[in-house]
C-alpha cells in the first residue's frame, strides 16, 4: 500500500465521519417553523401540568401510594390480591419443553 493510497482514503473516512456528524445535528435541530417550548416556560404559564387519570387499577394504587393515601404494606397486599385474581381469571399455560 503507497503513502498516497492510505492518505487518499483516510481523507475519505474524515469527510464521510464529519457528513454523519452533520447529519445527525441537522436531524435534531429545533426547525425555525416551531416555537421551541422548554419545559420551564410550559410550566410557568399553567401551572403543574394536570397528571392524566391512571387507567389500571395497578395505576390507581401506585398513585395513591405517591399521594400518601395507603402505605406500602397495603400496596404490597393489593398487588399481591391483583397477582392471585389475574392467575385465577387468566392461568399462564407454560410451553412444554422442545427437547425431552
Amino acid at each position: 500500500m503507497s503513502q498516497e493510497g492510505w492518505w487518499c482514503r483516510m481523507v475519505v473516512l474524515l469527510v464521510a465521519t464529519l457528513g454523519l456528524i452533520a447529519a445527525a445535528a441537522l436531524a435534531f435541530w429545533p426547525s425555525r417553523d416551531e416555537p421551541a417550548e422548554t419545559d420551564a416556560a410550559v410550566a410557568a404559564e399553567s401551572g403543574h401540568p394536570e397528571p392524566a387519570a391512571p387507567s389500571s387499577l395497578e395505576g390507581v394504587l401506585t398513585a395513591q401510594l405517591i399521594a400518601g393515601e395507603i402505605t406500602r404494606s397495603q400496596y404490597v397486599r393489593a398487588q399481591e390480591k391483583i397477582a392471585a385474581r389475574d392467575e385465577e381469571r387468566h392461568p399462564m399455560a407454560v410451553p412444554r419443553d422442545a427437547h425431552p
